[in-house]
C-alpha cells in the first residue's frame, strides 16, 4: 500500500514541479493563493519547481523500488517542511485558502512522509 500512495504521490508531485518550472506563469495564477504572496517570480516558482520534481522522483524510486526507500525520505522531507509551514499559517489564521492548502499541502505531505519509509512486510537495505 505504501508503494502504490508513494506513486501516487510521486506523479502529482512530478506534474507540479514540471508546471511550474515549465510553465510559472500558469502555475501562479491557478494555484489559489499562490498571486497573493507578492508578484510573479520566476526565478523562484522554477527553484521550488526543481524541489517539487525531486521529491516526485524520490517517491517513484521508492514505488518501484523499496530498498530506494532513503531517496523518497528525502524527497518526503521537503514536502514535510513545505506542508509544516502551510500547517503553522492555517494554525495561526494566516492562510486565506486554508481548507485548499490542507488538502493539497499539509495532507499529501504527510502520507508522502508515510509512504517513504518500509513496512514491515517489505524487504529493505
Amino acid at each position: 500500500m505504501r508503494r502504490t500512495l508513494a506513486a501516487i504521490l510521486a506523479v502529482s508531485n512530478v506534474i507540479n514541479g514540471l508546471t511550474m518550472l515549465l510553465s510559472g506563469p500558469f502555475w501562479y495564477v491557478t494555484v489559489p493563493g499562490a498571486a497573493e504572496t507578492g508578484p510573479f517570480n520566476a526565478h523562484f516558482v522554477q527553484d521550488v519547481g526543481a524541489a517539487f520534481l525531486v521529491a516526485g522522483l524520490a517517491l517513484a524510486a521508492r514505488a518501484w523500488r523499496v530498498n530506494y526507500w532513503p531517496a523518497a525520505v528525502a524527497g518526503a522531507g521537503f514536502l514535510a517542511a513545505h506542508g509544516l509551514i502551510h500547517l503553522a499559517a492555517i494554525v495561526a489564521g494566516h492562510d486565506h485558502h486554508a481548507m485548499f492548502d490542507f488538502f493539497a499541502v499539509v495532507l499529501p505531505s504527510a502520507l508522502a512522509l508515510y509512504s517513504a519509509f518500509p513496512s514491515k512486510g517489505e524487504h529493505h537495505a
